[in-house]
């Protein structure tokens, strides 16, 4: 299988079993931020997906990784109660590592969610966590991420990947 296809494939973070995933024994989830939890010209994160979120760490840890400059993260993430890491520069393993590292994990026990092909995906399953694909959740990009995006659309196209097929575990 690609590097480029994820083992799951849900709408948003809403969809998505994380009972089955903790029955599974994944210990660590990891979010990407821009169009996964939430739009990149949002100041801050919106209280439903703060209250998603926040009521999910206390089942499974989780940690925001991101892209974005530590300043855009912190601002964002200011009502999050979990750990964030910015400038993770992602497809590379910089954080994916020191993230590891610190929960003391194997990288099979975590899982990453993000919107991109090409930086979350990849990166996950470059090191065997349990990759998640969620659709991004406005169609507002960088314009490094918009080029990300045209590349993306061939990959999806030679795996047959269609927006709204989604896939469980």
């Amino acid at each position: 299988m690609s590097k480029f296809v994820p083992k799951v494939y849900q709408k948003d973070i809403f969809s998505i079993d994380y009972k089955k995933i903790k029955k599974m024994g994944y210990k660590l989830i990891i979010f990407d931020l821009d169009n996964t939890i939430g739009k990149v010209k949002d100041g801050k994160c919106d209280k439903k997906t703060v209250d998603f979120l926040n009521n999910l760490n206390k089942e499974i840890p989780i940690v925001i990784a991101s892209n974005s400059l530590k300043k855009r993260v912190k601002e964002f993430c200011k009502d999050l109660e979990c750990e964030t890491y910015s400038f993770s520069l992602k497809p590379t393993l910089k954080n994916i590592r020191k993230i590891k590292n610190k929960y003391n994990l194997e990288y099979d026990k975590m899982v990453i969610i993000g919107d991109q092909l090409l930086t979350d995906i990849l990166v996950g399953n470059r090191k065997g966590l349990l990759t998640i694909l969620v659709d991004q959740v406005d169609s507002y990009d960088l314009r490094k991420t918009r080029i990300n995006r045209k590349i993306e659309k061939i990959i999806k196209k030679k795996y047959n990947m269609k927006k709204g097929e989604y896939y469980h575990l």
